[in-house]
C-alpha cells in the first residue's frame, strides 16, 4: 500500500513488531529504540516550552531595562557619505547604509563624536537618527516586544531540535550496529549452509 496510510502502516509496524514470526531479536530491539526516540521527543516539548519562556522572560526584562536607559536622539553627518557600502562578508555587495563620522548632543548638552549609519550617497548635515545611553554615547535600539517574544520561540525550537537531533543520532547509530549484526548473522547462516551442503 502506497500512501500516507501504507507510511503509517509500516511505521506501525516497526514500533511494534507484535507476535510476527519474522521478526528478528533486532527488530525487537530496533522497534525499542524507535519508541525511546519518539518518547524522548514528546517529553522535550515541556522542556523546551519551559526554556523558551524563561528566555523570553530575560529578553523581556532587558527590553525593559533598556527602555529606561537608552533615549532617541539625532546625530548629524559631518562627511558626505560614500555612494556604495560593501558587506563585511568580503561579497562585495552594495548595502543601503554605510559609516559617517558625525557628531551629536547628550541630554546635559555635550557634544560628542562617532561614527554612525547612514544612507549611501547622503550629504553632509544629514540629520541620522541614532540612540543613546546615559552617557550620552552611542548605543543599540532597545528590544522590541516582538523580538523578546521571537527569540523565546526560537530558544524553544532550538533545544527541542537539538534533544530530537542527538535521540535521532543514537537511533541511527542503534540501526547501524544492528544491520551490522544481521549482515554477520547472514554470513554465518551462509557460511554454514554451504559447509553442510557438502556432506
Amino acid at each position: 500500500m502506497r500512501g500516507p496510510s501504507g507510511r503509517i502502516a509500516r511505521f506501525g509496524r516497526r514500533v511494534h513488531p507484535g507476535r510476527n514470526p519474522l521478526a528478528r531479536a533486532g527488530d525487537r530491539v530496533e522497534a525499542l529504540l524507535l519508541l525511546l526516540v519518539v518518547a524522548g521527543a514528546l517529553l522535550a516539548v515541556p522542556f523546551a516550552a519551559a526554556f523558551g519562556s524563561e528566555t523570553y522572560a530575560a529578553q523581556r526584562a532587558r527590553a525593559e531595562q533598556e527602555r529606561t536607559t537608552h533615549h532617541p536622539a539625532t546625530a548629524v553627518s559631518l562627511a558626505a557619505a560614500s555612494g556604495q557600502s560593501y558587506g563585511t562578508d568580503g561579497a562585495g555587495a552594495p548595502a543601503d547604509q554605510t559609516t559617517v563620522p558625525a557628531a551629536w548632543f547628550d541630554a546635559r548638552g555635550a557634544r560628542h563624536t562617532g561614527d554612525v549609519l547612514a544612507d549611501a550617497g547622503s550629504p553632509a548635515g544629514t540629520r541620522v537618527p541614532v540612540w543613546l545611553d546615559q552617557r550620552g554615547e552611542l548605543t543599540s535600539e532597545p528590544l522590541s516586544p516582538a523580538t523578546s517574544a521571537a527569540d523565546g520561540v526560537f530558544a524553544a525550537l532550538l533545544l527541542w531540535t537539538a534533544v530530537t537531533g542527538a535521540l535521532a543520532g543514537l537511533y541511527g547509530a542503534g540501526r547501524f550496529v544492528l544491520s551490522r549484526l544481521h549482515a554477520a548473522a547472514w554470513d554465518r547462516a551462509w557460511a554454514e549452509a554451504r559447509h553442510d551442503s557438502r556432506f
